[in-house]
């Protein structure tokens, strides 16, 4: 039978699946297109910086002429330079060009390439400025370097004025690459103060010998870590504040900003109080003739550590708690954490130096230098972990279902059961090496003392969140009543981040607004305040709502549609 001779709804439904096949492979091989062309846009002009860094590095060493000996390094400059700067600048005016298509300016492909590029540019600028900065503090001057670190900003600057740009911008992943910079400031900003100020706590400590490198005074080791401290401080100031990071509040920011304040922070914090209360501890009570400045050697360093993680710490602290609640309880709950970790190890370590006091004498320097480890770790992680956890406040009931707080009492049963598995099998091991070994002066708890330590530990921990678990399960039907909805989609105005809000604290449901490229033509916007619903509205629409997904749409007079999908 012909296509004529077929019903018109027919012909209608063919041509329809026809229509949508096209679309969709049309939109397939735009999406290829777009990672073949921006790939070899990302190789081409990594290729032509190298080059180029190459050929300027040249032109400033003024004992290596440009026209040198080493004939192969200047014919790759030259290729670099010449044959991918010119395909760079060709695929660059073709992409750029194609930008005005309001499609391509919105593909995850634009957004992922001037995040990528923007990022590796600023890391390999930063860092090859701050080693030439560092290395004419010494009086070490390194061309190579600073011609790296200029081109490479060049590069890093002109993907900021594109990523920026008003018409051509990128929509899509824009707060990557200023994340990502402002974490890396931070990064080696701290890595920097602490190198600075740990010399300085050691000279003042110690004196100026030994706080140095072989051939160098201390205070050039000092200025390099300021050089590097200034330079990372300032790379997170312009990125944080200036470039608007700051003001970000969901996805990668959000992570981010837990991994600063819940872990980065922490763990420099509680490690450099950590060593610096075992110095003191070993200088009171296990020094067995050692001279004063042999077991103070890394207080200095572990004091600095301990005060830059602590400024660090304070600030994101706010800034935590000034985020949305995923964050607050995120960053809450990767702290408590680490000071799990660092208290179960020194419950670990303390048992183990016990077991060992019973057959060899705690005044042995190295058990007691054993316990005093253990105890520090005790003191440091204990104090976090209660302040962080809470055990003694009770949880609140948007808390206890919380599939953040599951997750992390997964993570805690999941890492002690593979601690005990290992342990177990150590425990087994060394009791069959003593039963089989006929001529082992070792006895069988010197051989089992330190896996019991971490077992005994291991089981603590575990049986403590066990119970907490338990206690959860049961409060988690009253607490989750309402948190029957899996996921929300919110279909609103420019300004319905109000009304998402409203959606999470009603539901506790991760939520995802869609604005409306276009206000309303039957009123006001779609979920403004002029004429949208209110929050108390929205939320009094989701009672006895359940589903997977739902959908959300606002309307102007107070129009709410609620539409619970399958999937």
């Amino acid at each position: 039978m012909a296509a004529d001779d077929l019903p018109e709804g027919r012909v209608t439904g063919v041509t329809g699946v026809q229509s949508e096949t096209t679309a969709t492979i049309g939109e397939a091989g735009r999406a290829v297109r777009r990672l073949v062309v921006f790939t070899l846009l990302f190789v081409t002009v990594t290729i032509a910086a190298i080059g180029l860094s190459g050929l300027v590095g040249r032109t400033l060493d003024v004992a290596d002429q440009l026209a040198s000996d080493d004939v192969g390094a200047l014919a790759q400059a030259l290729a670099f330079t010449l044959v991918s700067g010119p395909i760079a600048a060709v695929l660059w005016f073709f992409i750029w060009r194609g930008l005005a298509d309001r499609r391509e300016r919105q593909s995850i492909a634009w957004g992922l390439y001037l995040a990528v590029m923007s990022t590796v540019a600023i890391i390999t600028a930063s860092t090859s400025l701050l080693l030439t900065v560092a290395s004419l503090v010494g009086g070490v001057w390194q061309p190579q370097t600073f011609a790296s670190g200029t081109v490479w900003a060049g590069v890093w600057a002109w993907h900021r004025w594109m990523r920026r740009h008003p018409l051509k911008g990128a929509t899509m992943l824009t707060g990557v690459a200023p994340v990502i910079a402002y974490v890396y400031g931070i990064i080696i900003g701290a890595g920097g103060a602490v190198t600075c100020l740990g010399t300085l706590f050691d000279v003042a400590i110690l004196g100026g010998a030994g706080t140095a490198t072989i051939g160098d005074p201390w205070w050039q080791l000092s200025l390099e870590g300021l050089v590097w401290a200034v330079g990372g401080g300032a790379i997170w100031w312009w990125h944080w504040a200036h470039g608007g990071a700051r003001m970000l509040r969901d996805g990668l920011a959000a992570v981010a900003i837990v991994l600063v304040a819940g872990l980065g922070a922490v763990l420099l914090t509680l490690s450099g109080m950590g060593a610096a209360l075992f110095a003191l501890l070993r200088l009171a009570f296990d020094r067995d003739g050692a001279p004063a400045s042999e077991v103070l050697d890394p207080l200095g360093t572990s004091v600095a550590a301990a005060a830059v993680g602590a400024v660090i710490w304070a600030y994101y602290r706010r800034v935590a708690a000034a985020g949305t609640e995923s964050v607050r309880l995120g960053t809450g709950l990767v702290t408590s954490g680490i000071g799990l970790i660092a208290a179960a190890s020194g419950i670990g370590v303390v048992v183990n130096s016990l077991l060992a006091a019973a057959g060899t004498p705690l005044a042995e320097s190295g058990t007691r230098t054993l316990l005093l480890g253990g105890v520090s770790a005790l003191v440091v992680g204990a104090p976090v972990w209660w302040l962080s956890w809470k055990p003694a406040t009770p949880v609140a009931p948007d808390s206890v279902g919380s599939t953040a707080r599951r997750v992390y009492l997964i993570a805690i049963f999941g890492v002690s059961a593979v601690v005990a598995l290992i342990t177990l099998l150590v425990i087994g091991f060394r009791v069959f090496e003593f039963a089989l070994d006929s001529v082992t002066t070792a006895s069988l708890l010197d051989r089992v003392r330190a896996p019991l330590g971490l077992l005994a530990s291991t089981l603590l921990v575990a049986g403590y969140h066990f119970a907490v678990w338990t206690r959860d399960r049961a409060a988690a039907p009253a607490a989750t009543q309402r948190r029957t909805i899996g996921r929300i989609t919110l279909v609103g105005a420019a300004d319905a981040g109000l009304l998402a809000d409203a959606v999470r604290e009603a539901t506790g449901a991760p939520v995802v607004v869609w604005h409306r490229a276009v206000p309303s033509h039957t009123g006001p916007d779609v979920g403004s305040a002029a004429g949208g619903p209110s929050a108390a509205q929205l939320a009094h629409a989701l009672d006895g709502v359940a589903g997977a997904r739902v959908l959300i749409i606002t309307g102007p007079g107070g129009r709410i549609e609620v539409i619970p999908l399958e999937n």
